[in-house]
């Protein structure tokens, strides 16, 4: 998103109660991607670019398609349309509805490539005023502004035949037609007058004067695109000069075209990008969904951006194009639980995953706030205490503690890559210096990144990790640290890690009791600064069930922490609940005031709400291990926060999408989509299949 971008957004939605203005919204409109580029189709047919996180290449920051028959421009987003995934792929069907034609499009994004084919059907018996049309005097009209670098100034175009080359330094963007170009025209950016106006620009627009510069020297370019039989196909290409020179960029173009000539081919290669779902699958929609945006939203490398970033000028947010290694590693763990219940083949995946984690890893055994997920480079970020001087209070211990829970997981699974046992044995040693002598993980940031304190959340995460080593950390010893002395703290832990791990989880698990609070019936959001209790309800504090699923398998959880699990879950699941006329589902904690805008309470959150659903899971198949009656019940909580964020459910957009946030009118709002909540309703599906299914007509207790 350029600044001129942002400016005229600003124009077109200040003042409004439920958009905030000066963002790109991915609220509507549907993702093509999954191997790296990804672009967005929005619902009236409009391409933006959105993977710079992913490959660090900008590509298309403004778009526009046209049907152009004789002098005049029917602009696509101005038509009546529909929209839609071709089967289980990422390939985007979009119908377009004009007064004279019907346009039927489908987008689909392959690596670094991006196609457009684009039939039409006239309508002649439409309008009876109207000549026929003579196909040939009709074009597909294609307005394109590109940012090489994430530049919109010293930019310049090459043309040619078929295909237009659009340059500033490394990166070469380029626009090709499979039926060469019947006109080819440049445009200057938006002018200073333009943007400092009251009322926003349409664009395209015409440009008085003879400004030969224009032709060359900018990102944007107005094509026609001959129809040939009723098609027109035109494809984008983004390259590095440095790998890919321009002779190879049009060969590339060239094959593109002529391998994926058809609909079909254009399905079967998108087909391609996405694993497998059998036709057995449990809620298989809701499972290809979930497959397909945390496909959409992943780097080559593995590691995946929390969602397409709308705000990257952090106008109203921090901003969302990044990889936390919280919300990866949470994501790589519900698809590592899923993958057998629903019978997934994503070896790749956690091996691409795994990898990254541990070459990511501090020297210190800790994960850095944020990073970007092409290549693991720091991030823009707030908590890098670690990293700076100074105190250690911003720095997010539940990152660590969610990575090793992953690890130990996936070691015992068999994904064997270099360096994990030495990862492992570094953070856990990472784990126990940030682990206070009463058992409770030090001051830090919370899993929300807007408080301090002594979290309940962030010492679930640690109990849940302490005990995935202790249950699968057989073997691991700190010889497989080159040298112990350069990792904190690694040289004095025992030659039996696995036990040392257990005890460890013991004293996180007796520690919780400081939390309780008998009053409300729940265990408190945090420890604060100065030593009180805060007992606000928190969806975060739900980890708390699968972190106990985890250390009830060394054999350890009493009857009484089972009741007061019981009586937590429910409590915040309650206490959370928020429903208007059109939404219902749960807020993220009491007193969230983030992107409330003209609304007076909380937003509901998705992340939460399939939070509140998997623990409820969660939590019904511990007390199932136990024989309790109470795992009935609390299946059917799962099943009834799941049909809110499942399609059809009023948080589930008709895209099959999750947005973050929603507000009371229905409104989506912020990241969409976001991967956290998909992940983590996709693990919920597969629990509830597998593990509780003889539940599966239980109904929830009468309030």
């Amino acid at each position: 998103m350029q600044l001129r971008d942002a400016l005229d957004d600003y124009k077109r939605h200040a003042g409004g109660g439920t958009r905030f203005p000066g963002e790109r919204r991915t609220v509507s409109g549907r993702f093509s991607g999954g191997d790296g580029r990804l672009v967005h189709v929005g619902d009236d047919g409009e391409l933006r670019d959105f993977g710079y996180p992913l490959t660090g290449r900008t590509g298309v920051v403004r778009s526009r398609i046209g049907l152009a028959v004789g002098d005049g421009v029917t602009w696509l987003d101005e038509a009546d349309t529909t929209q839609r995934y071709v089967g289980d792929t990422a390939l985007v069907e979009t119908v377009h509805e004009t007064p004279r034609a019907t346009v039927t499009r489908h987008d689909v994004t392959l690596g670094d490539a991006h196609l457009t084919r684009a039939s039409v059907e006239f309508d002649d018996a439409g309008d009876a005023d109207a000549p026929p049309v003579d196909p040939a005097d009709a074009s597909l009209v294609v307005y394109a502004r590109f940012a090489p670098d994430g530049r919109d100034d010293r930019v310049g175009q090459l043309r040619f035949d078929d295909a237009v080359e659009v340059y500033h330094a490394d990166e070469h963007d380029f626009l090709a037609s499979a039926t060469g170009f019947a006109d080819l025209r440049g445009r200057l950016p938006t002018t200073f007058p333009e943007l400092l106006a009251d009322d926003p620009t349409d664009l395209p627009r015409d440009r008085d004067g003879d400004g030969y510069e224009e032709e060359r020297l900018s990102g944007e370019v107005i094509a026609d695109a001959p129809f040939d039989d009723g098609v027109a196909t035109v494809a984008t290409l983004l390259t590095d000069g440095a790998e890919t020179d321009r002779e190879a960029a049009r060969e590339r173009l060239d094959e593109l075209f002529a391998a994926h000539d058809g609909v079909d081919a254009l399905a079967d290669a998108a087909a391609d990008a996405l694993p497998s779902v059998p036709e057995s699958a449990p809620a298989r929609e809701s499972v290809v969904a979930d497959l397909r945006v945390l496909s959409l939203l992943s780097a080559p490398s593995g590691l995946r951006i929390a969602g397409p970033d709308f705000d990257p000028y952090y106008e109203h947010s921090g901003g969302y194009g990044y990889t936390w290694f919280r919300d990866d590693a949470e994501i790589s763990g519900f698809l590592l639980g899923a993958a057998d219940a629903v019978d997934l083949d994503l070896d790749d995946w956690h091996a691409r995953s795994a990898a990254m984690y541990v070459a990511a890893q501090r020297p210190d055994g800790s994960w850095p706030h944020r990073v970007w997920p092409r290549d693991g480079a720091l991030a823009p970020g707030w908590a890098n205490a670690r990293i700076e001087d100074g105190p250690d209070v911003d720095y997010q211990a539940d990152q660590t503690g969610s990575v090793v829970a992953y690890l130990a997981r996936a070691r015992a699974a068999g994904i064997d890559v270099d360096g994990l046992d030495s990862t492992l044995v570094a953070a856990l040693a990472g784990l126990d210096r940030t682990l206070e002598p009463d058992g409770r993980p030090v001051v830090c940031q919370n899993a929300w990144e807007d408080a301090a304190g002594r979290f309940t959340h962030t010492a679930a995460t640690f109990l849940e990790a302490y005990s995935e080593l202790g249950r699968r950390g057989e073997g691991l010893a700190v010889d497989a640290l080159d040298d112990p002395d350069s990792v904190p703290g690694a040289a004095s832990l025992p030659d039996d890690l696995a036990a040392h791990a257990r005890d460890r989880a013991r004293e996180v698990y007796d520690a919780l009791d400081d939390l309780w609070v008998p009053e409300r019936g729940c265990y408190a959001v945090r420890e604060t600064l100065d030593g009180g209790i805060d007992d606000r309800l928190d969806s975060a504090t739900l980890a708390l069930a699968a972190a106990h699923r985890s250390f009830d398998a060394l054999g350890a959880v009493d009857d009484e922490r089972l009741d007061r699990l019981v009586s937590h879950v429910e409590t915040v699941v309650d206490g959370l609940s928020h429903e208007t006329d059109d939404i219902a589902g749960l807020i993220r904690y009491e007193g969230d005031g983030w992107r409330k805008a003209d609304q007076l309470s909380e937003k509901v959150w998705t992340v939460s709400t399939a939070w509140g659903a998997n623990a409820c899971a969660e939590l019904a198949a511990l007390l199932a291990a136990h024989d309790d009656p109470r795992a009935a019940e609390m299946t059917a909580r799962a099943r009834d926060l799941l049909g809110h964020v499942s399609p059809g459910g009023s948080l589930c957009e008709p895209t099959t999408y999750l947005p973050e946030q929603f507000f009371d009118d229905g409104t989506a709002d912020s990241a969409t989509p976001l991967g956290w909540p998909h992940a983590i309703r996709l693990a919920t599906v597969a629990l509830l299949d597998d593990e509780l299914s003889q539940f599966a007509d239980a109904a929830p207790a009468d309030d």
